[in-house]
């Protein structure tokens, strides 16, 4: 399909009628010998004087007109409008958050075959199927343990996500948990996002003792950012220490930010929570769409220089072979 960008332009079409019409002939001013008897002259020979200029030459008026219509042609710059070309752009961003302390290598999680596996196994095996169901989202990745660490930014390249993941080991971030600055950072690097719908789902199997902020304080900010934290739980609330999880302020942290809060006592039950956040947080994506435009105006622009350029070169050769026919002819 073709239209034209500036078709407002084609309103001046009749412009050059009117200058024919009501503008008076050009007439260039020169000397000459005035003759008192140049009529007697003319008919005396039988030839009678020519009008200057194009009114008399029709050919070169229907030639002028047709280059005015085709330069004008050329400025309303006439386009080909191409197939629409869609792109799909995601309006969420997750953010996973994932407890690297020392109790996370307390082999309570059996694997598929029913082998006992430590609980970081387990999650990097629930969380990696996770990963491949949003290939429409941009996912990012925090371990925290003694701190929190950014493993991977905000990326659609989940193929690479999934290999951070695998390179995350115990204890690497500490063997304490600071839950609170796990929110922290989650919030900054959402904060660089443009997407209006932010998620963070974060898991533990402890209980915060070494974070700069508190969990309930960094959950209100997240809640003032319009940020939403599902809360995974999977450790022992009954356990001593460190290795206590409190479910408590897990579930304190999603209810202030519109989260939910899971408890996932093994695998089968990790992989539900997984799968009820699947559902929680949909797919969406918007469709931005964008029809490329070719430009045409140089048709219409070469056709009026070649008119011109033929013009002038019959005009060019016209006395030229004149001339030689006369010549042929004395």
């Amino acid at each position: 399909m073709w239209q034209l960008e500036y078709p407002w332009l084609l309103l001046l079409l009749p412009l050059p009628w009117f200058g024919y019409r009501y503008l008076p002939d050009y007439r260039e001013a020169r000397s000459a010998v005035r003759v008192p008897f140049f009529a007697a002259m003319s008919r005396a020979v039988g030839q009678a004087p020519s009008q200057a200029g194009t009114r008399s030459n029709r050919w070169q008026l229907s030639l002028n007109l047709l280059v005015w219509a085709l330069l004008l042609l050329a400025a309303a710059r006439p386009v080909y409008v191409e197939k629409p070309i869609e792109r799909q752009q995601p309006v969420r961003d997750l953010m996973l958050a994932i407890d690297l302390s020392q109790s996370m290598e307390t082999t309570d999680f059996t694997d598929a075959s029913g082998q006992k596996i430590n609980r970081l196994a387990a999650v990097k095996d629930v969380v990696r199927g996770f990963i491949e169901k949003r290939k429409e989202d941009r996912l990012g990745l925090i371990v925290f343990g003694s701190g929190a660490y950014p493993q991977a930014p905000l990326t659609l390249d989940h193929a690479s996500l999934s290999l951070l993941l695998d390179d995350t080991g115990i204890g690497m971030a500490g063997p304490n948990t600071a839950i609170g600055d796990a929110i922290g950072l989650s919030l900054k690097l959402l904060d660089k996002a443009d997407e209006p719908e932010k998620v963070v789902i974060l898991l533990t199997d402890g209980n915060d003792t070494s974070s700069a902020i508190t969990p309930d304080h960094a959950a209100q900010m997240a809640a003032a950012k319009g940020v939403v934290i599902h809360t995974i739980g999977i450790g022992d609330p009954a356990a001593e220490g460190e290795s206590r999880v409190n479910l408590q302020s897990l579930q304190q942290i999603a209810e202030a930010t519109g989260g939910k809060f899971f408890r996932a006592e093994d695998r089968t039950a990790l992989n539900q929570v997984y799968d009820t956040l699947d559902t929680l947080t949909p797919h969406q994506v918007k469709t931005l769409s964008h029809q490329p435009k070719k430009d045409l105006f140089w048709w219409p622009l070469g056709a009026a220089l070649a008119l011109l350029a033929l013009y002038h070169l019959f005009a060019w050769l016209r006395p030229q072979l004149s001339t030689a026919r006369q010549r042929q002819e004395a």
